[in-house]
């Protein structure tokens, strides 16, 4: 996955057009012939309509240009690499553009090098300003990385005399706050292209944002840990259908085998008590405005117990009036 990203030409030219060389607006005027004197003015005044905005960002190679992508031939204006102490001119302008740039994506990352380290004071700034913003934050195995840094034979922007594996754990040093702050953590250690195109259309393309999507996968803790999981629970206390040998060649969406799981004593009960504890992170979340939750539900192999579990878990939430998709990350490896 390369990292090279720009958004539409036309508006590009016309936000330039309306800018200064520090970034403010100069002259710009709305129909109504209301005056705006600089970028430094308040977004949120009646006339004025916010756009969204999304900050992409994550590790050098993990795909954030083609996040970016996906968000742009979903009708986002998307910036790559603009130096965080911009963001709010670019949210200024959107909002002065009459409608025209409603949703704005911006990809920050270390190659900004010095300019990295206004990120915190901007999005500050955006907070004073009412402005809802979202991160999504592209991570990958340091495995991962090196493979593909090495596939294009390009050396990681961080690394400088060292290695490769010194430039990635720099820059995960660097990244360790933004990505605690993040809405949306996306693991793209064992993606494709067009899976993580898929992960982003299933946040961003639906016409109007639900309050919270979640995100059940199914995984085997021989296979490791899911990184971008917010929640994970275990189901190996429950009798393994592997060793049933009329159960083992299936899977968990098998009626036979999710029946199996389900009369094991303390299935039920769990599903019952860990669904009514869903509901109240739920709600916690939807408070704190966090838009995005991940539910790692684990068996051995990830694929008999966890599978049944996370179709149960799935239901559930959207019986809740939560957006659910369901994801078995390791069903068919075996």
């Amino acid at each position: 996955m390369t990292e090279h990203e720009t958004g539409p030409a036309a508006q590009r030219e016309r936000a330039q057009q309306e800018t200064g060389a520090d970034g403010t607006l100069h002259g710009a005027r709305q129909d109504d012939g209301a005056q705006v004197s600089t970028g430094k003015e308040k977004v949120g005044t009646p006339e004025a309509a916010i756009p969204e905005l999304v900050i992409i960002s994550g590790m050098s190679g993990a795909g954030r240009s083609t996040a970016a992508k996906c968000l742009e031939d979903l009708g986002w204006f998307v910036v790559d690499n603009l130096p965080p102490a911009l963001i709010p001119t670019m949210v200024e302008l959107g909002a002065r553009s009459q409608g025209n740039v409603a949703r704005i994506a911006v990809v920050v990352d270390v190659r900004g090098r010095r300019f990295f380290d206004n990120l915190r004071e901007s999005l500050a700034d955006l907070d004073a300003r009412g402005v809802t913003r979202r991160i999504v934050f592209l991570e990958s195995s340091d495995e991962a990385l090196v493979r593909r840094f090495e596939s294009v034979r390009r050396p990681h922007p961080l690394q400088g005399d060292g290695r490769i594996v010194d430039g990635i754990a720099a820059e995960r040093e660097l990244l360790r706050e933004l990505r605690g702050d993040a809405d949306l953590v996306i693991d793209t250690s064992s993606l494709n292209v067009h899976e993580l195109r898929a992960k982003m259309d299933a946040q961003f393309a639906g016409e109007e944002e639900p309050e919270l999507r979640a995100t059940v996968m199914s995984f085997g803790f021989k296979y490791g840990l899911p990184v971008d999981a917010d929640l994970v629970v275990d189901m190996r206390f429950l009798p393994n259908p592997h060793w049933v040998p009329e159960l083992r060649p299936y899977t968990g969406l098998n009626e036979e085998v999710a029946s199996y799981v389900f009369h094991q004593p303390g299935a039920k009960e769990f599903l019952d008590r860990y669904a009514e504890l869903l509901r109240l992170v739920a709600a916690g979340y939807r408070r704190e405005g966090k838009r995005y939750v991940t539910i790692a539900v684990g068996c051995t192999g990830g694929k008999h117990r966890s599978v049944a579990m996370s179709e149960k878990l799935a239901a559930r939430l959207a019986a809740e009036g939560v957006e659910t998709v369901v994801v078995h990350r390791d069903m068919g490896r075996e």
